[in-house]
C-alpha cells in the first residue's frame, strides 16, 4: 500500500455571488455566508482540513476584494494559512488553480494538492478522509482524480461525469469518458438510472507538477500569465497581491474547459460523502431542517397554510397565507419570490437587475471592512444613516470628505476620536460633530465591539469621498 505523504488543500473562493441572492451579493458571495450554522461555508470547509498531521497549512486564492473577511474568518478560527493569493480580477478555476501551484512548486513540483472550493456542505466527513485517502494513490501515480458525487435525485442544477474503464491498480477510480453540461429533466433522469453518471464536485486531487504540464501543453497562455503574475506579485500584509496587468492576460477558463475534457490523465472517484454545492435556494431547502408542513422557516417569518416551502428573513416580518413549494427570502433591502423549481434561474434574473445598474443586484446591505463593517440604514436626498461597528483594538484610516460632514453618536462601547489636533473618548449616548475638510480617525481601544451610528449631510456621499492620510490596513 502506498503510504499518503502530507497533502497541501487549496481552497478557492471566488463566485460571483448571483445564486443566492439577496442573502449572497457580487461583494459578499455565498461562502462567506452562514447559511447552514454559525460558522460560514468557507469556514467549514477550512475546519475540514485543519488535522496538521495530514495536511499542510493550507493555500486560499480569493478576490481581492474579500481579502479581509477571509482574513477575519480565518482568525476566528485561529487558523494561520500557508498563503492568501489575491486575484485582481476573476479569471475562472483553471488560472486560479495555477496561481496556487506555481506557488506550491516552489516547494516541491511533486506537491499533493487537494483543491477544493469553498462554497460546498460535506456532512459525512469519515468518508470525506476515506475518498482522500483512496484517490491519493492515484494522484501520486501521475493522474489528475476529480470526486465524483453519486446522485441521489433526479438534479438539473448540476453538470455530470461519465465513468470509463476502471483503473484496475486504483480500486474505486475510473478513467473519464465524457462531461456533461448540466442536463434538461429528461436526460438527468437517465443519468439517474442507468448509474454511470456522477455529480461534478469540482474537487480534485493532483500532483502539482502534473496538473502544470498538462495545463501548458493544453493552454499555455493560462500558464505564461499566471507566471509573470506570480513572478511580478507583491506581498501586502499577509497576502500575495498577483501582478494585475499581467493576470489580466490570463485567458478565462474552467478547469474543466482547460484540461480535464482534454487530457487523458482525467479519472473519476464516485463518493458518498453527504455533499450539497448549495447551487440554488432549493439545494439549501433539500438539506435544511423542515418542519410538519416540510417547510423551513428562518427569522422574522410567521407562515400559516403554507407547505414545502423555504422562507427565510433577515431584514423585515415576512408572512405568508395559503401558498406552497415556493421560495421567499428578504434581506434588509431587497425580497425574492420564486417557485422552488425555479430557483436555478435566480442568477440570470440578478444579471437583469444588474444591467438595470440596481444597487442590491452587487453590494450586501452590510458592507465588511478590516476594521468592522457598516451597515446603511436609511439614505434621502443630502443625507445618510449608518451603523459602524469597529473591532475590538482596531481603527479606521486617518482621513478627510470634503463634500459632506458626519455626526457620530456612539451606542455601544467607548469611542476614541481623532478630530483636527485634537483627542478625545465618548462614551455611551454622547455625540460629536465631525465637518468637511476636518481630518478625522474612530478608533476601538476597548475588548468590546465598538457601535456607532453616523448621519452624513451633504451635497455629495458617496463612498470615494474620501482621503486617506494613514491606515493601518495598507489601503
Amino acid at each position: 500500500m502506498i503510504k499518503i505523504p502530507k497533502i497541501h488543500p487549496v481552497i478557492l473562493s471566488g463566485g460571483s455571488g448571483k445564486r443566492l441572492w439577496p442573502i449572497s451579493r457580487e461583494a459578499y458571495p455565498k461562502q462567506l455566508i452562514p447559511l447552514i450554522s454559525k460558522r460560514s461555508l468557507f469556514q467549514k470547509t477550512t475546519n475540514r482540513i485543519k488535522d496538521k498531521l495530514r495536511y499542510f497549512p493550507t493555500t486560499i486564492v480569493c478576490n481581492a476584494e474579500q481579502r479581509f473577511v477571509i482574513a477575519e474568518q480565518l482568525n476566528e478560527l485561529n487558523i494561520s494559512p500557508n498563503a492568501i493569493i489575491l486575484e485582481p480580477i476573476s479569471r475562472n478555476t483553471a488560472p486560479a488553480t495555477a496561481l496556487a501551484c506555481i506557488l506550491l512548486s516552489e516547494i516541491s513540483p511533486d506537491s499533493l494538492i487537494l483543491l477544493l472550493p469553498s462554497d460546498h456542505v460535506i456532512s459525512d466527513l469519515r468518508a470525506f478522509e476515506r475518498a482522500i485517502e483512496k484517490t491519493a494513490s492515484a494522484a501520486l501515480d501521475g493522474h489528475i482524480v476529480t470526486f465524483g458525487i453519486k446522485p441521489t435525485r433526479i438534479e438539473t442544477g448540476y453538470g455530470y461525469i461519465k465513468t470509463g474503464e476502471p483503473l484496475s491498480a486504483h480500486e474505486g477510480c475510473f478513467k473519464v469518458s465524457k462531461f456533461v453540461e448540466k442536463p434538461d429533466f429528461i436526460a438527468a433522469e437517465k443519468y439517474f438510472l442507468k448509474g454511470t453518471y456522477s455529480w461534478n464536485s469540482g474537487m480534485f486531487i493532483f500532483k502539482a507538477h502534473v496538473f502544470l504540464e498538462e495545463l501548458e501543453r493544453l493552454e499555455p497562455e493560462i500558464v505564461n500569465s499566471c507566471r509573470k503574475a506570480i513572478l511580478a506579485a507583491k506581498v501586502d500584509l499577509d497576502f500575495i497581491r498577483v501582478d494585475e496587468a499581467m493576470f489580466k492576460t490570463c485567458p478565462p477558463k474552467s478547469i474543466d474547459k482547460a484540461v480535464m475534457e482534454h487530457t487523458k490523465k482525467a479519472v473519476v472517484s464516485p463518493v458518498q460523502i453527504g455533499w450539497n454545492d448549495i447551487g440554488a435556494w432549493q439545494s439549501l431547502w433539500h438539506i435544511s431542517q423542515k418542519d410538519s408542513e416540510n417547510n423551513v422557516i428562518l427569522g422574522d417569518v410567521d407562515a400559516f397554510d403554507t407547505h414545502h416551502s423555504y422562507i427565510r428573513s433577515e431584514g423585515p416580518l415576512v408572512t405568508t397565507l395559503g401558498v406552497e413549494d415556493l421560495i421567499v427570502v428578504a434581506s434588509n433591502d431587497a425580497i425574492l419570490v420564486t417557485k422552488k423549481g425555479r430557483s436555478q434561474e435566480v442568477g440570470e434574473i440578478v444579471e437583469k437587475i444588474k444591467m438595470r445598474g440596481r444597487k442590491e443586484a452587487t453590494l450586501h446591505p452590510k458592507v465588511y471592512k478590516p476594521w468592522g463593517y457598516y451597515q446603511i440604514l436609511q439614505a434621502g436626498e443630502n443625507f445618510k444613516v449608518k451603523l459602524i461597528m469597529v473591532k475590538k483594538g482596531t481603527r479606521i484610516s486617518l482621513q478627510t470628505h470634503k463634500r459632506r460632514a458626519e455626526h457620530w453618536v456612539v451606542v455601544k462601547g467607548k469611542a476614541s476620536i481623532q478630530k483636527g489636533e485634537t483627542q478625545f473618548v465618548l462614551n455611551e449616548n454622547e455625540s460629536t460633530f465631525i465637518s468637511a475638510n476636518t481630518i478625522h480617525r474612530l478608533s476601538n481601544q476597548e475588548q468590546v465591539p465598538l457601535k456607532v451610528i453616523e448621519v452624513q449631510t451633504g451635497s455629495y456621499l458617496g463612498e470615494d469621498d474620501i482621503v486617506r492620510y494613514e491606515d493601518d490596513f495598507g489601503r
